[in-house]
């Protein structure tokens, strides 16, 4: 008999609490296969496929697309066992007698066989026999192992779609409220918002963020008038009090105001910036450099290799050789060691602009690489950064950050450093400029490159000196010959 198991979101790693489901790749009554991606998810560092671990039929999904979801919460449910969806309806279990007021609100786009609250099964010897272990997103489940049980903080509702329960204090009592996100529970505590009172916006009477925010605004805007206005003597019991007068209406209440949630890839972009510009006391100097040789450089190479080696690359090679003569800027600071710890590979990462924003995915020992080698491995990342397909591990880890913000137009900037890495190099655009050249005035090509470092991590000699030695390879690229 086939045997109903539940599939939750799965520990993500890489410190990742929720992911907001972006496509469904199965629907309700689906057959799938052990390990078959069923959901494609994104988290705060990149989008991933999920791939189930059972095999059987799909009787129900829980959260339609867009919708964000905690670590833990389910995400469908499969009838192991099941061929089709007739014996899926078979292995269903029967729906509790007395419904609850949950139970009662109109069904999903999608339902499951009608009415029962899924089963989450225990590890038998058939389930077992359908089921490939713990979920690796994106690289699959591998060979079979123990599945993790998760403790469930609060039962399900009988509705598919519907939000788990959370049980939120208030006011010394606990009970249920309809809240996912974790970020919700915090900002309610922090401004002492009670729960208990609000009435949520989303789906089935889910609190939002924004139901939270608003509650806040009217308590910020009624305080005031609570304070200087006299207590009547007797409140009417038959009547309710005149209602108060309308606030003004706040910024983003107003008509074409478009509020942009911060989450995802945009979220942990906005988190690490502002940590970075908490913690890190940072410095930036620049200078401009002559590129005229190291453009020409460049074209020789190409044609010698044949094959086209992108100007980040060339610059990727400049850097790793900096870095080598003044490794203090390939290091990180650990606060609470109060140390600094200098690292011996250079893990080199780079920003990329794409739809979802702004991405840095890392090169992998870009000290041990050549030109070409560099220029390959820029190139597969930028096309998987802009098809959103980069893994948790392609970006993080690094060292050391180059900034190429000319593509844009712009000559310099001061960029933030990507914590935790103590510096980054930034090259703005390249273009003809007059400059003295060999004692005369002539049209070069010039590039301003600009350093912002960890003034902990070293002074403002050593940042000039990676600097200057940059601008150096890049008017003489034999300098940079002469160090390899």
């Amino acid at each position: 008999m086939a045997q109903v198991l539940e599939f939750k979101l799965p520990d993500l790693g890489e410190g990742l609490t929720e992911a907001e489901i972006v496509r469904w790749l199965v629907s309700v009554g689906d057959v799938v296969a052990v390990d078959q991606p069923v959901v494609e998810v994104e988290t705060a560092k990149a989008m991933v496929e999920v791939p189930c671990p059972y095999g059987g039929v799909v009787t129900a999904r829980y959260g339609e697309e867009g919708t964000e979801l905690p670590v833990g919460a389910p995400l469908l449910t499969v009838a192991v066992g099941a061929s089709d969806p007739a014996d899926a309806s078979e292995a269903a279990p029967a729906p509790a007698t007395a419904a609850t007021p949950r139970a009662a609100a109109p069904a999903p786009a999608a339902p499951p066989a009608p009415g029962p609250t899924p089963v989450r099964a225990s590890a038998s010897a058939s389930a077992s026999d359908e089921a490939s272990g713990n979920v690796l997103v994106g690289y699959g489940t591998g060979a079979p192992a123990a599945r993790r049980r998760r403790v469930r903080r609060a039962p399900l509702s009988a509705s598919p779609a519907a939000p788990a329960l959370v049980r939120e204090p208030v006011n010394g009592a606990a009970g249920p409220v309809p809240v996912v996100s974790p970020l919700v529970r915090r900002l309610a505590r922090e401004h002492g918002v009670d729960l208990r009172g609000l009435t949520g916006t989303g789906r089935d009477g889910l609190i939002l963020r924004c139901d939270v925010e608003q509650a806040i605004h009217r308590g910020a805007t009624q305080a005031p008038s609570a304070v200087s206005a006299p207590a009547p003597a007797m409140a009417p019991t038959a009547s309710p009090s005149p209602s108060p007068a309308p606030a003004p209406a706040s910024p983003s209440a107003r008509p074409g105001v478009t509020r942009v949630p911060l989450r995802g890839v945009r979220g942990a972009v906005a988190d690490k910036l502002t940590r970075s510009r908490r913690e890190i006391p940072d410095a930036t100097c620049w200078v401009d450099a002559d590129a005229t040789e190291l453009l020409a450089a460049r074209r020789a190479m190409n044609a010698a290799v044949g094959a086209k080696i992108s100007l980040l690359a060339v610059f990727a090679r400049i850097c790793t050789a900096a870095l080598a003569r003044h490794p203090e800027l390939n290091s990180t600071v650990d606060l609470a060691a109060r140390e600094i710890v200098r690292l011996p590979e250079v893990h080199l990462g780079f920003a990329a602009q794409t739809d979802r924003g702004l991405v840095v995915p890392v090169v992998r020992d870009a000290q041990a690489r050549s030109a070409e080698s560099l220029s390959a491995e820029f190139a597969r990342l930028t096309e998987a950064g802009r098809s959103g397909t980069l893994t948790p591990g392609e970006l993080t880890g690094g060292t050391f950050t180059l900034n190429n913000y000319g593509v844009f137009g712009v000559d310099g900037s001061t960029p933030i450093i990507n914590h935790p890495e103590a510096a980054m190099l930034g090259i703005g655009r390249i273009v003809p400029k007059p400059w003295v050249h060999e004692g005369e005035l002539a049209v070069r090509q010039v590039v301003q490159l600009s350093l912002t470092f960890d003034h902990r991590v070293c002074d403002g000699g050593t940042a000039g000196g990676f600097l200057r030695y940059v601008a150096d390879c890049v008017e003489q690229p034999a300098v940079l010959l002469r160090t390899l």
